[in-house]
């Protein structure tokens, strides 16, 4: 267990609201054994505290990938951890798992390094057409997460039917169910019996076929390809195929797309309707209904060999190895589409920041996610900033989008009693900035400074964290 801080004393910062954006300037800012304590001026200083003058920086609470994969995809873990914390990253939601990993967690055994952020959220296995082929074994799947303290569990690859078995099944035990839509299911059906949060605008076609003018065609002609996939009978060697699949996918799942799904999604593109797509907000608004998405992951996947992914300086930062794989990625993605193709991928992006805006406006609770690690392009830490820019030019405003990154990742989790706002009582989890993220986006970007669990990492420690490894891949 690593050892308490000493007690800490930010002074004479300017404190943020993240409920409606007030500021508090010349405000101090003490934190007791990584809790906030107080919050007000001229504080009085304990003995032996570290007294960090805040005066010019903007202090909110931190930073939360409610999308992210750094445990279990067999990649570098520590490394991860470090770039995200470097990069104000303080919190995130693990979005696949397995019962070793919830069992380690209950156990005490999870243990990760000092300089890491919080996991707030994990999930069992993902939910795919392998482990809810009926709908007694959709059923199991779930019962089985939730014993294991699963804190929701994940729809990733499955059909509509067995969709509809797995929420039931949890609603019914209390825990959320989030992920992908299944090709050709009703969307709104979904939304209305309860689906936590719907990640990638559904993933595939997802809520884009909601979209259409032509939705009934759209939906009945993707769920007829779902099911020609559908393997016919279990081989005892299917475990492993599916586990090579799932990399295949992890890595770039517009990939996997074949012309028949290349043509549909195309159908798709021409009959968007931006009227449907605010009569969807609207009811994913009254439903209460999340999303989070991930336009980064999207923008990588859908424009995979655009050559400046390949020229990102964040590379830098990325083992040898895993760039050689993404380069071989963006390959492969330029010789299996013709330029058409490629460009009804590039032109559904393009709707999707259109829906983020309709979505936005229709007060649809969004949250910040980048789909790192294994994501073809997708750099840990960097990539969180890589999505605010994108919301950002959907046309979401700075306020909003320091809300998705604080205190609504606290209010989906149910955890604003300890996180979303710079208050005494809650975790010290603190990004300093260096101008008012509240005037403009790109100012959430100017990471001064972090607290993480009381122990404050200034500008040059979060430079030094990147440096390290940095240099530790130039010598891989």
């Amino acid at each position: 267990m690593a050892p308490v801080p000493p007690a800490l004393l930010l002074r004479r910062a300017t404190v943020v609201d993240t409920r409606d954006g007030a500021l508090s300037r010349d405000t101090d800012v003490l934190v007791q054994d990584g809790v906030i304590t107080a919050v007000g001026p001229e504080l009085a200083e304990p003995d032996g505290a570290e007294v960090v003058d805040a005066e010019g920086r903007y202090v909110v609470p931190g930073y939360n990938d409610m999308h992210a994969h750094p445990l279990g995809r067999g990649g570098d873990v520590d490394a991860a951890h470090a770039l995200m914390l470097a990069h104000g990253i303080t919190g995130y939601r693990q979005m696949s798992g397995d019962l070793d990993l919830l069992r380690a967690r209950a156990s005490g055994s999870l243990r990760f390094p000092e300089a890491a952020p919080a996991l707030l959220a994990l999930p069992g296995p993902l939910l795919t057409m392998l482990n809810t082929g009926t709908a007694d074994e959709a059923t199991a799947a779930v019962r089985e997460q939730v014993r294991a303290g699963a804190d929701f569990v994940k729809s990733a690859a499955m059909t509509k039917e067995r969709f509809f078995d797995a929420q039931a099944e949890a609603l019914r035990l209390g825990v959320p169910i989030v992920g992908h839509l299944p090709a050709g299911i009703d969307v709104l059906k979904a939304s209305a019996l309860g689906m936590k949060s719907i990640e990638h605008f559904g993933a595939g076609l997802g809520v884009l076929a909601c979209c259409s003018t032509d939705e009934h065609s759209i939906q009945r002609a993707s769920g007829a390809r779902q099911r020609l996939s559908l393997p016919k009978v279990r081989l005892p060697f299917m475990d492993r195929v599916v586990n090579a699949v799932m990399r295949r996918v992890v890595l770039n799942p517009v990939a996997l797309n074949k012309s028949e799904d290349v043509d549909i999604l195309d159908h798709a593109v021409r009959t968007y309707d931006e009227g449907r797509t605010r009569e969807l907000a609207e009811r994913f608004a009254a439903d209460g209904t999340w999303h989070v998405p991930t336009l980064i992951r999207q923008r990588t996947s859908k424009l995979c060999d655009d050559p400046a992914f390949a020229d990102d300086p964040d590379l830098r930062y990325m083992s040898p190895a895993t760039v050689r794989t993404w380069k071989g990625a963006a390959t492969k993605f330029r010789k299996r589409f013709t330029p058409e193709q490629r460009a009804t991928f590039a032109a559904s992006h393009r709707l999707e920041y259109d829906m983020a805006r309709v979505f936005d406006r229709a007060g649809v609770r969004m949250l910040v996610g980048t789909d790192s690690s294994g994501a073809v392009w997708v750099v840990p830490g960097a990539a969180l900033h890589d999505e605010i820019d994108l919301l950002a030019q959907a046309g979401l405003g700075p306020l909003r989008l320091l809300q998705m990154l604080t205190l609504s990742a606290a209010e989906l989790l149910g955890t604003t009693d300890t996180m979303g706002t710079v208050e005494p009582g809650k975790i010290a989890d603190l990004v300093l900035l260096d101008a008012d993220p509240v005037e403009s986006a790109a100012h959430l970007h100017g990471v001064g400074g972090v607290v993480r669990a009381g122990r404050y990492y200034g500008a040059s420690d979060l430079t030094a964290l990147k440096d390290r490894l940095a240099t530790a891949r130039r010598v891989d």
